[in-house]
């Protein structure tokens, strides 16, 4: 089975349509799928709901999606550096489900392991466990969250072979395996792809197994959010 694609838009047809539920990974700026998040946008999808640490910046990232008015609904746990965000969840235009960063790293995790549901002590007592079951163990409260299970993932990986096993770069990995394990199905862009049998068993941080189109991005822009030097 190929599972190259010539390009981000070919990776995506047929599969990303609107009204679905997407994880997208990366923190910040660093790891995002940064031509996956450009070929949603020019493919007119809408009404979708995102699930991501957070919602990129104004001109940048998801930050692309909400310009154009194609998300609906944000999972996230950070969503500061995004006038264009703000200025819509105040509007009453976009939908916010804030959800704490380890819970949300845990729903996707559960999804991808087919877990439904886990208990957590976090939030217990907040606005995050309004509306959800509390349970009592060992005198402590506890608050039920349900796990996440996108219709597709869209992924960010550095190394990946003609098999989908991925090798993710430094921290550039964060939410992306998470991401990747819990998508129906998985997109993965990629800025080196080897032949099988190039990446050393315990260099594979993600086998192929969950991987199901992979599309070459060599050079990606990589921005950073705020650039900080020594004086």
């Amino acid at each position: 089975m190929n599972k190259i694609y010539p390009s981000a838009a070919a990776a995506i047809d047929g599969v990303v349509r609107s009204g679905q539920l997407l994880a997208v990974g990366g923190f910040g700026l660093c790891g995002i799928p940064e031509a996956l998040i450009d070929a949603v946008r020019d493919s007119g999808a809408k009404d979708l709901t995102v699930i991501s640490n957070n919602a990129g910046v104004d001109d940048f990232g998801l930050g692309k999606l909400l310009q154009t008015r194609q998300i609906k609904r944000m999972i996230s746990s950070y969503v500061g550096e995004n006038k264009e965000f703000e200025r819509q969840y105040l509007a009453g235009e976009l939908e916010l489900e804030f959800t704490p960063q380890g819970t949300l790293a845990e729903k996707l995790r559960a999804g991808g392991a087919g877990i439904p549901a886990f208990f957590t002590k976090t939030g217990v007592g907040t606005i995050v466990a309004e509306g959800k079951e509390l349970r009592e163990f060992d005198g402590e409260t506890y608050v039920m969250e349900r796990s996440l299970v996108p219709d597709v993932a869209l992924v960010k990986a550095d190394v990946a072979d003609k098999s989908g096993n991925l090798r993710f770069r430094l921290t550039a990995r964060n939410f992306n395996p998470a991401a990747a394990m819990a998508g129906k199905i998985c997109i993965v862009e990629v800025e080196k792809v080897v032949e099988i049998g190039e990446l050393e068993p315990d260099d594979i941080h993600l086998p192929g197994i969950y991987v199901h189109r992979i599309v070459h991005n060599p050079t990606p822009e990589k921005r950073i959010e705020k650039r900080t030097v020594r004086t």
